[in-house]
C-alpha cells in the first residue's frame, strides 16, 4: 500500500521556525525523495530533495534555512524550516518516485503571516 502522510502545518509568524513530517510507506525507503510546495495561484515547486544514501540539495530559495533528513529506520522525512517569510506561506507536499512514478502526499498548509 502507497502511503504518503504529510503533517506539521501550522499558522506561524515571520522569523518563527516549524518542522513537517512524512510518514511514508516501507517501499520508499531505498528511494529519493522531496518536499515540494504549491502556493495559492502558482505551480508547484521544488524544495528540498534526499537521496537513498543521504545526500541533500535545496532551492534557493530556501537554502540555509530549510533542512531535510529522514530517520529510514522509522519511514519518517522531516523539513525543518528556520527563519520563515511570508513568501513560504503554500501547501507542502511530501513526493518519492519510485520505478519512474510520482508519488504525492495529500500536502499540509504552511501559513507564515505577521
Amino acid at each position: 500500500q502507497v502511503k504518503l502522510v504529510e503533517s506539521g502545518g501550522d499558522s506561524v509568524h515571520p522569523g518563527e521556525s516549524l518542522t513537517l513530517t512524512c510518514v511514508f510507506g516501507s517501499q520508499f525507503k531505498l528511494n529519493d525523495m522531496s518536499w515540494y510546495r504549491q502556493a495559492p495561484g502558482k505551480q508547484r515547486e521544488f524544495v528540498a530533495r534526499i537521496a537513498g544514501d543521504g545526500l541533500t540539495n535545496y532551492a534557493d530559495s530556501v537554502k540555509g534555512r530549510f533542512t531535510i533528513s529522514r530517520e529510514p529506520a522509522r519511514n519518517i522525512m522531516y523539513l525543518q524550516m528556520n527563519a520563515l517569510k511570508t513568501e513560504d506561506t503554500a501547501v507542502y507536499y511530501c513526493n518519492a518516485i519510485r520505478s519512474a512514478i510520482n508519488y504525492w502526499g495529500q500536502g499540509t498548509q504552511v501559513t507564515v503571516s505577521s
